[in-house]
């Protein structure tokens, strides 16, 4: 299924290393600035249903800051217990400094 690109923020809105959230349509999105590249995940934790909005990076994961799950940048794969399944990703396109998210229905 084809979504439609809606911008979330300017590339340089995001500082390295840092994690933010942003409602948009009904989607709560995480992005996260890591290496220089940025990502877009759900913004909730597939344990316990909280948000992830105040995890951290750490080494390409971002860490849930309840219980400690881990969560692969790129893929929203789990990779640290207690999560056992892993989040949602959005694909994202950069646009005249714009970083756009696909959001699907």
């Amino acid at each position: 299924m084809i979504g439609q690109y809606v911008k979330i923020c300017g590339v340089n809105d995001l500082a390295e290393g840092e994690v933010r959230t942003f409602k948009v349509n009904d989607h709560d999105i995480l992005l996260a600035k890591y290496q220089g590249e940025i990502f877009a995940l759900e913004n909730i934790c597939s344990h316990d249903g909280g948000e992830l909005g105040e995890g951290r990076l750490v080494r390409g994961q971002l860490e849930c800051p309840r219980h400690g799950a881990r969560f692969d940048l790129k893929t929203g794969d789990a990779k640290a217990m207690p999560a056992a399944v892993g989040i949602g990703t959005y694909d994202l396109k950069i646009e005249d400094g714009e970083v756009m998210v696909e959001l699907k229905d």
